[in-house]
């Protein structure tokens, strides 16, 4: 995962500006105890995101949905993630890229459905930044990646922002609390 610039919220569109980087406050999320609110600032920073990129519909859902059909999402998060994966071209050479980041799926599955949020987090941020390798190549590793995507189309911008963002809440301590901003990431790529 590359570091994260702090100038790179500069070229977030003001419109975004504000909502994107309450996602990722510089003291930490604001929760209390026991958790991700079910309301207030947090989830309402968290559903305003999620409505950026055009995910917030299965979002809400998703919060309030039964561990069965969050248990069904994941299976079709997984699928979905598959197959974008492997209808992605790549040169011959990125071949085997592709079999082992196919490889890491299941095992993200499986740290969700089992709350291990913390390395849920950290293996979603770095499957993210080899699907991004696999879409953009050599550009993806840039210093710029994010605005060269913002450029592109800002909700898609957005989107790797906030995977570059994620290795910031796998530090921090409580990270196991964060499954509404993972939640987030899983829905946009589920309907991509």
């Amino acid at each position: 995962m590359h570091a994260y610039s702090a100038t790179v919220n500069n070229a977030i569109p003001a419109e975004y500006r504000e909502t994107a980087e309450g996602l990722f406050p510089p003291g930490g999320f604001p929760h209390g105890p026991g958790g991700f609110p079910q309301k207030g600032p947090g989830l309402e920073q968290a559903l305003a995101f999620a409505e950026m990129l055009g995910a917030g519909g299965e979002y809400r859902r998703l919060l309030a949905a039964s561990p069965a059909e969050k248990a069904r999402f994941l299976s079709h998060f997984g699928n979905n993630i598959n197959l974008l994966i492997q209808k992605t071209w790549v040169e011959k050479v990125d071949e085997s890229r592709k079999e082992k980041l196919q490889d890491r799926v299941p095992g993200l599955v499986e740290a969700i459905k089992g709350g291990n949020y913390r390395g849920a987090l950290t293996e979603f941020g770095d499957i993210l930044d080899e699907l991004a390798n696999l879409f953009f190549g050599a550009q993806s590793r840039r210093e710029d990646f994010t605005e060269y995507t913002l450029r592109i189309d800002p909700q898609i911008g957005l989107f790797w922002w906030y995977g570059r963002r994620l290795a910031y809440l796998a530090k921090i301590e409580d990270a196991e609390s964060f499954y509404p901003v993972l939640l987030i990431g899983l829905c946009y790529l589920t309907n991509f």
